[in-house]
């Protein structure tokens, strides 16, 4: 018998912001080389004010990086995301405990 293999995401939101960022080379809006040094300096800059654990830590750089990214592009308004994870905390605060958190009341634009 052997052990199963450990999850490479502890949460789902780190496998969708992955998962986006591949999206985004794949569809050569980012090279690998351009995303490693804005991430790098994401890290170093975090990385000077806490240690990361590889965990939340890791991917709320990577999360900032990423979010920095699309703005500069042009992909996502800063204020439209803001908006947007204001909406999400807000559903999250007002979901009863186990079911799940949606944002019905959100029209896309």
């Amino acid at each position: 018998m052997t052990d199963a293999p450990e999850p490479v995401f502890t949460e789902p939101w780190h496998a969708q912001i992955f998962a986006l960022t591949v999206y985004l080379n794949e569809a050569g809006h980012v090279t690998w080389t351009d995303w490693a040094a804005r991430f790098g300096a994401t890290l170093k800059r975090h990385g000077l004010e806490r240690e990361l654990d590889g965990g939340d830590d890791y991917f709320k750089a990577w999360l900032e990086a990423l979010e920095t990214f699309l703005n500069e592009r042009a992909m996502a308004d800063t204020a439209a995301v803001e908006d947007l994870r204001a909406a999400w905390k807000r559903a999250y605060l007002t979901t009863a405990h186990g079911d799940p958190v949606t944002l019905d009341d959100v029209v896309e634009p």
